[in-house]
């Protein structure tokens, strides 16, 4: 069986992990590895922070602190948020590292020595104000794809195209503010072209495993067309060039790796500074074919890890390639987007601020999973968690722990019941049944042990294997679905076996019915670890055995598949277990409650967004006002009759409070001229005008500044 390499993308060390992040790149990727390392299978799990690029030095000026302040704090920020969530990375770097900057000027000079690379002078956008040239994001305008108004130098986020900053329409510098010029520079491009062709037979090859949002941007970009795309940038903060074999040293000054090269190479990096630590081949992970990779992302990363990150592992030579790149799409909070400007999201680090029981954390990851943007997106809300947790964690996976201990240590003292009479061979005939299932099988086990032992240990052994093909196929709620399921079926057996009643009138009845329910406890704890593994820990210490809930294992297998032995009773006669306790408390309405009002008191309102083709729609007009008269009867109402230069019509103005008729008559207002005719008093208005309202709700109309600008006038 093949090794498997994971990663998770590279956060940016500008912000706080949240609840999206968890859920899109990190969460799936740690049931995942956690599950593989269970199954005895040979795992390394890399990640660590994306430490270069303009989008840390645009933090840095809001701050205004250095770069390296800024990394620093984040990467040490987002590592405790990981570390408590229970992230079992192998290592957590960062590609500020020097170990990382000799990696990335490796690949470069590389491909600068291969041709891959072709140096040109170009236009750039540069800040005369500022004096230096703009990164991508020290640039906004309109994307010349879809007219979107705040458009990136590099990227829309809107539409999601990709251009060259210069294809911007109507640029702004963001250091400045003012209108950038463009100015010639120099910088090497990589040219795509050359792996066109092998980029297509790449994708091709995994047309009937990648799911199909990774494969159809995929297929997009390569539809497209792979045109040349600048490598570097004018910036002071990164993996400088200066030095590096081929290049100028006064074309180098000043110029950094661009992030598009730079970031995917932190995975190489930071399993090279695991190796060291560990005393292993870190070639073994990336230059072995017996090697598979998978790399999380989310949807925004997708073409970074199957169409960049390829090329270079492709143009370097000598490297495995991802053998899948499971992207989720973007999971959103109570309806709406995580947005950073507005305040509306949870960040890890708050969340453990508010909830410190380790209970809190596996419940959360829990409702994470249940809820994974796996096919579309998806939405967090404190109700499902709460709903979550109560009704599912509690109430069926806690319920049958404590209630089993709690009848063990009532009927046998806590220790697990000796076997004997026609109960003597259950153990070795439950073995021998998960060895080799079959309907035949489990009917002679129903008809020497019972119906409700059939139905359980087929649900357990069956639930075992549904669980694992679930887990194979990245399909991660199923997965967790089948794993409830299996806690469901062990309660179902509690109340179907009555041990209450067994217990005073046939002991040896009793005795199997605990034996079977204290060796369910322990094959929960192992199932149940991949996403659930503090309850998994102290499910162990119920039943006193070592933990194994796939932690970190410096990349080395287990000795054995704890997985599949779960599947099967382990836990010897006579074993003492630990006093019953609560797995899971409630979740109480007052806690959603508390958790809703604090997402609200920290977010701004968030107006709801239009498009250029929804505002053009409306007409906007000047009109002169011929007439005004107030309504009877009405307060707020004025009658007025208005010239629009195209014709005359009436239109009723709720401005009574604020300015007398005469006073508007002959005055230039701004009327929406397209407006369906509504009936206001009895009187028909045919249009609206527009006014603005001040800080204490007056009203005041809106009229062109200029005494030149007469009636009928548009208004844009």
């Amino acid at each position: 069986m093949k090794r498997t390499l994971i990663t998770s993308a590279l956060p940016y060390a500008n912000g706080h992990i949240h609840l999206g992040h968890a859920a899109g790149a990190y969460l799936p990727a740690d049931i995942y590895t956690r599950f593989l390392r269970l199954s005895g299978e040979e795992v390394l799990y890399v990640c660590g922070s994306d430490e270069n690029g303009v989008a840390i030095t645009i933090s840095a000026d809001q701050e205004k602190v250095a770069p390296q302040a800024i990394v620093d704090k984040y990467h040490s920020s987002n590592k405790d948020a990981f570390d408590n969530f229970g992230m079992s990375f192998d290592i957590y770097s960062r590609t500020s590292s020097p170990a990382h900057h000799e990696t990335a000027r490796e690949f470069f000079a590389d491909f600068l020595n291969k041709g891959y690379l072709i140096e040109k002078e170009e236009e750039q956008f540069f800040d005369a104000k500022a004096d230096m040239f703009l990164p991508d994001r020290y640039v906004e305008g309109e994307c010349p794809k879809c007219g979107y108004d705040k458009a990136r130098g590099d990227q829309c986020d809107k539409c999601g195209a990709y251009y060259n900053q210069t294809e911007l329409k109507n640029p702004i510098s963001t250091v400045s503010g003012e209108k950038p010029i463009v100015k010639k520079t120099t910088h090497w491009y990589l040219q795509f072209a050359k792996f066109e062709e092998f980029l297509n037979e790449y994708v091709d090859s995994h047309l009937g495993d990648w799911k199909s949002n990774v494969l159809q941007q995929t297929k997009s970009w390569l539809k497209e067309g792979l045109t040349e795309r600048a490598m570097t940038r004018d910036l002071k903060w990164g993996v400088s060039l200066e030095g590096i074999p081929g290049i100028d040293d006064e074309k180098a000054a000043g110029k950094v790796l661009y992030v598009w090269f730079d970031a995917v190479l932190g995975y190489i990096s930071a399993t090279k500074e695991w190796a060291a630590a560990h005393n292993k081949d870190w070639k073994t992970w990336w230059q072995d074919n017996d090697t598979r990779y998978l790399a999380f992302i989310g949807k925004d990363n997708i073409v970074f890890h199957t169409i960049i990150f390829p090329v270079m592992l492709k143009g370097k030579g000598d490297y495995i390639l991802p053998d899948n790149v499971p992207a989720h799409e973007f999971l959103n909070l109570e309806g709406r987007k995580f947005s950073k400007s507005t305040g509306w999201g949870i960040d890890l680090k708050d969340f453990y601020e508010d909830f410190k029981e380790p209970q809190w954390n596996d419940s959360l990851r829990y409702t994470l999973a249940m809820n994974f943007p796996e096919t579309r997106d998806s939405d967090f809300t404190w109700k499902d968690f709460q709903a979550r947790n109560n009704n599912e964690l509690a109430a069926i996976l806690g319920n049958f722990v404590n209630r089993s201990l709690v009848f063990l240590k009532k009927s046998f003292g806590g220790n697990v019941p000796k076997l004997e009479g026609k109960y003597a061979d259950l153990q070795k005939d439950w073995k021998a049944l998960a060895e080799a299932p079959s309907e035949e099988a489990y009917n002679e086990y129903a008809a020497k042990y019972g119906e409700n032992d059939r139905i359980l240990i087929k649900s357990l052994i069956e639930g075992i294997h549904k669980i694992d093909v679930n887990y194979r196929k990245f399909r991660f709620r199923d997965a967790i679905t089948e794993t409830m399921n299996v806690a469901r079926a062990a309660n179902k057996y509690f109340n179907d076996e009555e041990p209450w009643k067994s217990a005073k009138n046939d002991l040896q009845l009793c005795a199997k019915t605990l034996y079977t329910c204290v060796q369910l406890i322990h094959s929960l704890g192992i199932i149940f670890a991949p996403v659930l593994p503090y309850t998994s820990r102290k499910i162990a210490w119920l039943v006193k055995v070592s933990a194994n809930t796939g932690a970190p294992m410096h990349g080395e297998p287990l000795e054995a598949n704890i997985w599949m032995q779960a599947a099967t009773p382990v836990l010897e006669p006579d074993r003492q277990t630990e006093n019953p306790l609560i797995l899971f408390n409630r979740c109480e309405d007052s806690v959603v409650t508390a958790q809703q009002e604090k997402l609200a008191g920290k977010s701004t309102p968030v107006e709801e967004l239009v498009t250029i083709d929804d505002f053009m729609k409306i007409k906007l007009r000047t009109a002169k006002v011929l007439s005004a008269e107030k309504i009877k009867k009405s307060k707020k109402l004025l009658k007025l009759q208005v010239d629009t230069g195209i014709d005359k019509r009436q239109i009723i103005a709720g401005v009574a409070e604020y300015y007398e008729p005469e006073y508007l008559i002959g005055k230039t207002i701004v009327v929406v001229a397209n407006l369906h005719p509504a009936k206001l008093m009895g009187q028909e208005s045919n249009g609206m005008m527009l006014a603005a309202s001040t800080s204490d709700g007056k009203l005041c109309f809106v009229t062109p500044e200029s005494g030149e600008i007469g009636e009928g006038a548009e208004v844009r």
